[in-house]
């Protein structure tokens, strides 16, 4: 399968959305980026990319996106965070694939890649996430996204040439929000939750980019869900004290028991709702540290894709590098 036509990027003003708009444009790929209204364009100016502002919450501010003739969406357009109730998620994360994939099925789009995420699986039940484990979630956001990839199996059955991917924690330059923003940037979090042994599934941005634009060229993907995730699994002790050694903070020593941690998470959220930001640790997020959290990532690499950051220790090293060159002013690859 080739695309000559506009590719199309939801969400392309977040953090994974901003990577792959990167990602594509290095490639030569004609991208159009939406996300909604905003003041700065410059990232997408010095791309080269052209830029539509549209609101998923706004459906009369979607046709717009596929003039010109769109033939490949991928859709990341979403609230990603385990702060918000799901009655404010479901506009954007439920309702808003309900548009953009009608509207995709009306224009004829030939591919249509969307980026969900592996909490429609909820709490880890001692084996390792693949694409046919049970979808279970037990928070707002896992429900949102779980019911966003309902929209999406629908779809298929109407005829929509589809392909659902599942990151597990996504980290890299540029994170600010989730769980991987603690592998992304200095945080506050000064302790270690819990025994630190937990075992932990992350994902690149970069490889999130590079995995779901090799998946939308394969027509045995269509009607398919793809687990993200690197091939290692780090223990949330080692994981913290390479990003502590990465950005250069005082490592964390101390391991408080997750009941505290939960009850500082929980004053956390209600001072963070008061000044309007999201909390560096989310009660529900803590909530997936009482276990592992492990996914199997086979059926991927199964297509042929190699992962540009297979394992966390090595990725650490080359962020490090880029957080140093960035306090520098120098250039990095």
């Amino acid at each position: 399968m080739e695309f000559t036509g506009i590719t199309l990027v939801t969400g392309a003003a977040g953090f994974m959305g901003s990577h792959l708009v990167e990602y594509l444009a290095r490639r030569g790929v004609r991208v159009r980026a939406t996300a909604r209204p905003r003041k700065d364009t410059s990232f997408f100016t010095r791309l080269g990319v052209e830029y539509v502002a549209a609101d998923l919450t706004k459906p009369e501010t979607l046709p717009p996106l596929f003039e010109g003739g769109v033939d490949r969406i991928f859709h990341l357009g979403a609230i990603c965070n385990f702060s918000t109730p799901y009655e404010a998620l479901y506009p954007t994360n439920v309702k808003g694939v309900e548009e953009i994939t009608g509207l995709a099925l009306k224009n004829g789009v030939r591919r249509y890649v969307h980026v969900g995420s592996t909490s429609v699986y909820g709490y880890y039940k001692g084996t390792p996430f693949r694409e046919d484990s049970p979808r279970e979630p037990r928070d707002s956001y896992g429900r949102s996204k779980r019911d966003g990839e309902d929209v999406v199996w629908r779809r298929m059955q109407e005829g929509l040439p589809a392909i659902i991917t599942r990151p597990c924690t996504v980290y890299g330059p540029r994170c600010n929000d989730g769980a991987g923003k603690a592998f992304s940037r200095p945080t506050s979090i000064t302790a270690i939750p819990g025994s630190g042994a937990q075992l932990l599934s992350n994902v690149r941005a970069e490889d999130v980019a590079a995995a779901v634009e090799h998946l939308s060229y394969l027509d045995s993907a269509v009607g398919q869900a793809y687990n993200l995730a690197e091939d290692t699994h780090p223990s949330l002790e080692e994981a913290l004290m390479l990003a502590s050694e990465a950005f250069g903070t005082k490592p964390p020593k101390l391991h408080l028991p997750l009941w505290l941690v939960k009850g500082v998470a929980r004053m956390d959220g209600i001072v963070s709702a008061r000044r309007g930001r999201i909390p560096d640790l989310e009660l529900d997020a803590v909530r997936y540290l009482y276990d592992d959290y492990i996914v199997d990532n086979s059926k991927l690499k199964s297509t042929g894709y190699r992962m540009i950051y297979p394992e966390f220790r090595g990725s650490m090293k080359q962020i490090a590098e880029w957080y140093r060159a960035q306090a520098t002013g120098t250039k990095t690859a």
